[in-house]
């Protein structure tokens, strides 16, 4: 805010000076005192709010605009402290979905473009998020990478992210890789904290001696406990907790038990952790997440607060963000009911921005660069035999390792003997056994690992992604190796994309060609597309409830314990990298 933004405010507040527009008979839900203060004024000026209380008639022009809340509670713009906004669709297609419901801010991850398209990409990205109707707010890719080749971020584009204000800190930091690996990432965290900036955490499946060491490393968040007891945890050590309900996972229900245990609850945090365009039309938004946590037993005040004052505390922006008071943006929605999270009326940065749950405000539109939109880089087509696993020694079975999944995104090694035919292993669809196959497609394009993974389902041709997590890799798994090889083809000529295909025929697909990991189309033709993909793969024999996540999860240090990427499986229990057969 400058000098005379804020000598405006002032005048505002002291009644030499009208509001642009004033809130009048407001029942204010003060997130700092736990109170609720009926019959208030709030007077707005610009983006800004200037005043709060009881009589602020002086405030009001021949030109202000009144808005009469009716005694109705006025909350705060609600925040998302952790999600990831780049799911299949544009930040625009995401937004036309997001504003209606009372969300004013979000804090999104912006790993996605570093690994194929650098900080020009990342930077585009930011680009498409900027001067939207709502505030968005960025984490810097911590690059917690299986693959060598895409782990870290270079120090010089870390330090350009963090001169950036809508840069917050660095984004999530899985445990195993903080600690097993502390030379290749502590250069970025301490970096981040010399900018006073906050280093959001990962730390799923970690022990308490583990715990304590991450902590140590100055890790302050963490959104992956799934028990009461792991959030209390966590809350002793210092960390904030982020409470995931979105389209990954929803632990909302079952943390809600922490309601007994008698915790301070101010370091709590209601997050979606990302949605798909799907839940997100049928659902909403924060409004959802706010309404279940009240549903689960939550106070409304601390429900609200978990998506208000605690998310901006966390991240050191509550002098702008997260509660309604003299000097922050003028965000806010009127409810019609504390217990009822269905806005009437929202504000974001001083203008109505929806209505009785329709938005009514223009989202920003972005045009993304041509580089962006280029980045599936393959030598040349593939074809069957690049997905055959030859055997160096005479041999007719031979020991190799699995991926085996134990439920659609958690995955354990498995060690099988196979019979080797002419020197090739062979595979017994029958056996729900498949091949797995992981291109690189930016750092050494067309560099590859053929692995096998159990309990897909797939019983026959191939399924792929180029929307891969922590990675620039395509995966494709398959049943058969000409349509393994027709699927990587397709999502090269799509520059990005979902295939699947089935006897040399392509049976559904979904272009992503912006970054290889979003589509250019509205969110209803994603969603039906999606929906087909899904449909064409069950008829396939897959039943996960989001196989494309489950694909596109398998080169992530996030889900423990066996993934696979270019450079071979890598075992999360220790860090290594190994080859498919055991000797």
């Amino acid at each position: 805010m400058d000098i005379q933004t804020t000598k405006s405010l002032m005048q505002v507040a002291a009644g030499a000076e009208p509001a642009d527009r004033v809130i009048t008979n407001a029942t204010i839900v003060n997130v700092f005192t736990g109170e609720l203060l009926a019959d208030q004024w709030v007077g707005i000026k610009g983006h800004w709010i200037a005043y709060t209380g009881s009589a602020a008639a002086h405030m009001i022009g021949p030109d202000t605009h009144v808005i009469d809340a009716g005694g109705k509670p006025l909350v705060p713009g609600f925040i998302d402290g952790h999600t990831h906004i780049l799911w299949m669709t544009t930040p625009e297609q995401f937004l036309k979905n997001a504003l209606s419901g009372g969300t004013t801010t979000i804090v999104t991850e912006i790993f996605e473009p570093y690994p194929v398209a650098g900080i020009a990409g990342v930077n585009d990205l930011l680009d498409a998020l900027a001067d939207q109707p709502i505030k968005i707010y960025g984490t810097a890719p911590a690059m917690v990478s299986i693959s060598h080749r895409s782990r870290g971020i270079k120090q010089a584009d870390l330090s350009d992210l963090l001169a950036r204000p809508e840069i917050l800190g660095l984004g999530e930091s899985y445990w195993q890789g903080i600690l097993q690996d502390p030379e290749d990432y502590l250069p970025a965290l301490n970096l981040t904290r010399q900018h006073r900036k906050t280093l959001e955490g990962h730390s799923a499946g970690a022990s308490e001696t583990k715990l304590n060491a991450y902590a140590a490393a100055g890790i302050s968040s963490c959104h992956e406990p799934i028990q009461a007891s792991e959030v209390i945890d966590r809350l002793r050590l210092g960390f904030y907790v982020m409470i995931r309900e979105g389209s990954v996972r929803r632990d909302l229900e079952t943390i809600s038990e922490i309601k007994a245990a008698g915790v301070d609850l101010r370091r709590l945090v209601l997050v979606s952790d990302g949605l798909s365009p799907a839940e997100l039309a049928a659902n909403g938004y924060m409004e959802h997440i706010v309404q279940k946590a009240i549903d689960c037993g939550f106070e409304p005040m601390d429900a609200i607060r978990m998506a208000t004052l605690n998310v901006a505390e966390h991240f050191g922006i509550d002098d702008r963000v997260g509660a309604i008071a003299p000097g922050r943006y003028a965000d806010m929605a009127i409810l019609p009911d504390l217990h009822i999270i269905a806005p009437e009326l929202v504000l974001s940065n001083g203008e109505i921005i929806a209505e009785n749950g329709k938005s009514i405000k223009t989202v920003r539109p972005h045009e993304f660069s041509s580089e962006s939109c280029q980045t599936v880089n393959l030598p040349r087509r593939l074809d069957a035999t690049d997905f055959e696993i030859a055997v160096a020694r005479q041999t007719d079975r031979h020991k190799a390792r699995v991926i085996e999944l134990v439920t659609d995104l958690v995955t354990r090694e498995g060690q099988l003997e196979l019979p080797v035919d002419s020197g090739l292993i062979q595979i017994d669809g029958k056996t729900g056994l498949q091949k797995i196959a992981a291109i690189d497609r930016a750092h050494t394009p067309g560099d590859m690992f053929v692995g096998l993974i159990k309990g897909l389902g797939l019983a026959s041709g191939a399924f792929a992604t180029s929307a891969t997590w922590d990675s620039a890799d395509i995966i494709v798994a398959g049943a058969n190796d000409a349509d393994m090889a027709l699927a990587v083809n397709r999502i090269h000529e799509l520059n990005g994309g979902i295939v699947v295909c089935d006897q040399g025929r392509i049976l559904a697909e979904l272009a992503l060609p912006i970054f290889g990991v979003i589509a250019d189309q509205p969110a209803q033709a994603v969603e039906q597309q999606a929906a087909e993909i899904a449909e064409a793969l069950k008829k396939l024999g897959v039943s996960l409830r989001d196989p494309a996540l489950t694909l596109a999860t398998l080169t992530t240090a996030a889900i423990p314990f066996f993934r696979i990427c270019e450079e071979g499986y890598v075992s999360l229990k220790d860090g290594k990298t190994l080859g498919l057969f055991v000797d």
